[in-house]
């Protein structure tokens, strides 16, 4: 690294960088200006999730260095034109971490292009079948990719696909426990057999691209929760709601999103499948100034005799049965000490309190502590989707952890979820729950860090007075005749596809998954309003 222009950075005297692409817990993207050849080009800056590495484990550090150099050498040899093409890596030795120079790809992301809305079956068919056609390319020069996602997936100005951060995720794989206990990867479209701690093989990719096309297509993650952990176990216990909007696509995903990698379909098959998918008349796309995005379950908690579970997400009835990480989840080995959440018993019942007035009063109710003599008396509790609550809630939060600074904050009547950042990190956050009368969920704690592109934020500035008009409004125009579920979810600030604002969103839902969302600014000025089906 050296100097060039008053304010530039240049990388191997050569590559000037210009301006910062994205970037997250694996490293920093770059557009940059090859000096030599006058083009510019994306530098990839690799460094593991903790940035401490190199210091407490050099062995590891350097076998991370060592992983990432084969593993782009490889991919290096890898040529198709729905794979990103790596130009140089600059490597500087034993207590570096290397620097990937790869084409520019200027059409944005996957992730981008569903911001807009959902894509229409024989359109995501057809891109489905570009990453395919990657995966076959790479998995034949014997690298696996691991990390399939749409922020992964970039598109050039034509639509073509190219599928990027080969090699780079392969690196998880030699660091999948830190020192912290954090989760390294992207839960949400890892395979089973990977959570469990396997390798996984070619399959696991499939899962992973396939899961992405049902998100492309149904316009929401079917497995996704409200932590890491809640999504991990989901991934390990639920089976995926079958599409309703996928159309030709449906065999794809319903021969490939199983848990059992044996059973899948094979990438021929797949190949097969999807190119009749893509030239089947072009199905009815959703509209999407009026599609309706099923808002996100609450997280799996521990049960507690005092709280009710929210309502479910809308998808058909299935065991939901308590687990306290045994049999399958044995392969949490993946991270190492991390503990687990209990599942709730599947004996959903209503939110009592999400009938209540948006005024949010106190109540009084029963709630069980750690202590015998205390677990049969009435604990006073606050609602905490109100102002004070709230407030209550933050206050708790930084006085535990001594930080101000959060990846994520879900705040529901009796208990608020909220990722924290660890005091001095850029990356790294512990997961808390908070219950309204009792305090800390203790031991249910975990570790991770945040995803490419989302920045952590500091609350003190939301007008958190605006909730109670948020709410009242959020009961007249999201249409959830009988809502037994309500809540409110951080909006952190992005950088993925342009600057994102920080803002917050309220979501209704009832019994029957049926919901609807409001997004406003951190001041409480309504943005969006995406009301219920009906």
């Amino acid at each position: 690294m050296n100097e060039g222009e008053p304010g530039r950075r240049v990388v191997d005297g050569r590559f000037e960088l210009e301006s910062r692409l994205g970037g997250g817990g694996m490293g920093t993207v770059w557009r940059a200006q090859d000096l030599l050849l006058h083009r510019y080009v994306a530098v990839k800056e690799v460094r593991p999730p903790d940035i401490d590495l190199a210091e407490y484990d050099p062995d590891a550090a350097e076998l991370l260095r060592q992983r990432v150099l084969r593993e782009a050498r490889a991919l290096a040899r890898v040529e198709h034109p729905n794979v990103v093409t790596i130009h140089h890596i600059v490597d500087e030795g034993v207590g570096t971490y290397p620097w990937l120079v790869m084409e520019l790809v200027q059409g944005g992301s996957l992730a981008d292009r569903l911001a807009r809305g959902p894509m229409a079956p024989a359109e995501a068919a057809q891109l489905g079948r570009g990453v395919l056609d990657a995966l076959d390319a790479a998995h034949a020069a014997g690298v696996q990719h691991r990390d399939v996602k749409p922020a992964n997936v970039l598109l050039r100005t034509d639509g073509r696909p190219v599928l990027t951060d080969f090699g780079i995720a392969a690196i998880r794989d030699a660091t999948a426990l830190t020192a912290t206990g954090s989760i390294i990867g992207t839960p949400d479209y890892m395979a089973p057999e990977r959570v469990t701690g396997q390798s996984g093989g070619p399959a696991a990719d499939l899962w992973s691209l396939a899961m992405m096309l049902y998100v492309a297509v149904e316009g929401y993650h079917p497995l996704q929760r409200g932590t890491t952990l809640a999504t991990l176990a989901a991934v390990l216990q639920e089976d995926v709601p079958p599409p309703v909007r996928a159309g030709s696509l449906t065999p794809v995903l319903s021969c490939v999103l199983v848990r059992d990698p044996e059973a899948r379909a094979d990438a021929e098959t797949v190949g097969r499948m999807l190119d009749a998918a893509a030239a089947q008349p072009e199905d009815r796309r959703p509209e999407t100034t009026s599609y309706r995005l099923a808002p996100p379950a609450p997280p799996s908690l521990p049960p507690t005799d005092g709280m009710q579970t929210a309502s479910r997400r809308r998808r058909p009835a299935k065991r939901n049965r308590g687990v306290a990480v045994a049999s399958s989840v044995v392969g949490v080995l993946l991270i190492g000490t991390l503990a687990w959440k209990v599942l709730p018993d599947g004996n959903d019942k209503k939110d009592t309190s999400a009938s209540a007035g948006a005024t949010g009063q106190t109540q009084q109710q029963s709630t069980p502590t750690a202590s015998a003599s205390q677990s049969s008396a009435a604990v006073k509790t606050q609602d905490l989707l109100t102002p004070s609550g709230i407030r209550t809630a933050i206050k708790a939060f930084k006085e535990k952890t001594g930080s101000d600074r959060f990846a994520d904050f879900s705040v529901y009547p009796g208990y608020v979820i909220a990722d924290v950042m660890v005091k001095g990190s850029q990356t790294r956050y512990v997961s808390y729950t908070y219950r309204s009368g009792t305090g800390f969920d203790e031991g249910f704690d975990s570790k991770s860090t945040v995803t490419d592109g989302n920045e952590p934020v500091k609350l003190d500035d939301f007008n958190w007075d605006a909730v109670p008009a948020l709410l009242k409004r959020a009961n007249k125009d999201l249409k959830v005749k009988d809502p037994t579920s309500r809540y409110l979810l951080l909006r952190p600030p992005s950088t993925n596809g342009g600057v994102t604002p920080a803002g917050m969103a309220i979501y209704l839902s009832d019994d029957y998954g049926s919901g609807g969302f409001l997004e406003a600014s951190t001041q409480g000025t309504v943005t969006r309003v995406v009301p219920a089906d009906d």
